[in-house]
């Protein structure tokens, strides 16, 4: 099964609009969404069953057993991330800023401080009709890679019918979009042309390329600047980078997106030109 990840420098661009349309131009039957800090695949690519919930365990965390606790405070002098609250005599962890390090347990004289697994998100995974797999990272959590990877793995439940997985990744270059780019066949990049997607785009491009993944770029608005189009495809020219596509400004498709409806399913401007894209990567696979 071939793997197609759609990323974008930042956030905004239209990515996950890009990827519900791609889902269902190519009739996908396996399908994720990476973006584990804010997933909103769901919303477009009319996935309306049950999932099966699975807890995913990140980091160890600090807890004060009340009973063994003598008060001293010496955990609360050694903490380096403040994540010991002191209430009068009473101390307790706060798990949003304990970052599992492990030192109020080893100084602690009394034994009162353990480490735990920490329950950090849950994964869901959809199989009703088509294999839809994502998850949900809680507030304050920093293992988002790992829980990319297992979002992921999940995948690989698809049936062996499926020949192409269509993989909506996170904004920006960071732990979640690494673990993303990890063994996929075709990035997609969808680019906004201003300065900031300009220069957010480059970045994206120089994480693709130490992994040494072959990567398109579309973009996006196009005509509302496009004078910086134009600037994308000289850069994508220049560096060896093919340019799969226009995509007009259209009111349409934030009428449609905001109805639950992807640009597929709706005849417009921007859903047109979206086919043409899907119609010029296909080549790559």
């Amino acid at each position: 099964m071939k793997k197609l990840l759609i990323l974008s420098g930042k956030g905004g661009t239209g990515k996950t609009t890009t990827a519900a349309a791609l889902i269902d131009f190519s009739k996908a039957q396996a399908f994720s969404d990476c973006d584990v800090d804010a997933p909103n695949l769901h919303l477009v690519a009319g996935i309306n069953s049950e999932p099966k919930r699975t807890d995913y365990y990140g980091s160890e965390k600090a807890i004060i057993d009340p009973k063994k606790c003598k008060s001293c405070g010496i955990c609360y002098k050694n903490c380096r991330f403040d994540a010991i609250i002191k209430e009068g005599e009473k101390f307790s962890v706060n798990p949003y800023a304990c970052e599992g390090c492990g030192v109020c347990m080893y100084t602690c004289p009394q034994g009162a401080v353990t480490m735990a697994e920490d329950i950090a998100g849950e994964l869901m995974l959809y199989q009703k009709k088509r294999l839809f797999s994502t998850a949900k990272l809680k507030m304050g959590r920093g293992t988002s890679g790992k829980l990319v990877t297992e979002v992921k793995n999940q995948l690989e439940n698809a049936p062996d019918t499926a020949k192409l997985a269509i993989i909506d990744g996170s904004p920006g270059i960071g732990c979640p979009v690494i673990a993303s780019i990890s063994g996929v066949d075709l990035v997609l990049i969808v680019a906004e042309p201003s300065l900031s997607g300009i220069s957010d785009m480059k970045r994206i491009l120089k994480t693709a390329e130490i992994f040494q993944t072959r990567t398109v770029v579309c973009v996006n608005k196009f005509d509302t600047c496009i004078e910086n189009t134009e600037e994308i495809e000289r850069l994508c020219s220049k560096e060896g980078i093919p340019f799969v596509g226009r995509i007009p400004y259209d009111k349409q498709a934030s009428t449609a997106i905001n109805e639950g409806h992807s640009l597929a399913q709706i005849s417009c401007p921007a859903g047109d030109a979206l086919y043409q894209v899907y119609e010029a990567i296909k080549e790559y696979f």
